[in-house]
């Protein structure tokens, strides 16, 4: 793990990007509710439209024919208000960092948008809540299981125990089961546990491509 990357201007140029990005549809919604910009009606709209409803995978109705699909992704640029999205872009500017270091701008993006798509799944599959899911957690929990998954590599090729990345995992388990007590159930524990699985995945198949790759490259000489 690395405690201080350094970025190179595309990576940098990617993380504030998708920072400003998720901005700017907070800030545009947020001034709709203050009433300074279209109608307060734009939040609801919005995530009627792109918010994550485990219904669509049943029997309800879509708005349109393609948003069963889309929700998989457009759920993780829509946050439950300010502070929801401080939060989250706060990490995501502090583990995108490290993530984006070792996996580079393509597996970065590859693991960001694998793990929203895991996380929502894996609420779709699990949770019996009518209510939209939205928030980039997911993909941020994805992010963190990939970091974990080369933390587990190193040790293991060090020969170290696996024990500081065991206890991490225990760790983010307690807080998420604290979370979802103090916040009465509203937490989307199960988006959490997707998006990490779902990140410890994709960072465990890009490590598998690249060896791979770099094995074919040697054999080629």
């Amino acid at each position: 793990m690395i405690a201080h990357p350094h970025l190179t201007r595309p990576a940098k140029a990617l993380i504030l990007g998708l920072i400003a990005l998720n901005v700017v549809i907070e800030a545009v919604l947020f001034a709709a509710d203050l009433g300074l910009v279209g109608t307060k009606q734009w939040r609801p709209l919005a995530y009627q439209n792109a918010a994550f409803w485990a219904g669509l995978l049943h029997n309800w109705r879509p708005n349109y024919a393609a948003q069963p699909w889309t929700m998989f992704v457009s759920y993780a640029f829509l946050h439950g208000g300010m502070a929801h999205l401080l939060g989250n872009m706060l990490t995501l500017w502090l583990i995108g960092r490290m993530a984006i270091v070792r996996a580079g701008p393509k597996g970065f993006v590859l693991i960001y948008v694998l793990s929203a798509i895991g996380g929502a799944l894996l609420f779709g599959i699990l949770t019996l809540s009518a209510r939209p899911m939205v928030g980039a957690s997911g993909a941020l929990f994805g992010l963190v299981g990939a970091i974990l998954y080369w933390r587990w590599t190193d040790r293991q090729r060090l020969g170290l125990d696996q024990w500081p990345v065991l206890k991490t995992v225990l760790i983010l388990g307690v807080l998420n089961l604290l979370l979802w007590l103090l916040m009465g159930g509203l937490l989307a524990w199960e988006t959490h546990l997707g998006g990490f699985v779902a990140g410890w995945s994709a960072a465990a198949a890009l490590a598998f491509f690249r060896k791979k790759r770099r094995a074919r490259r040697r054999s080629a000489r």
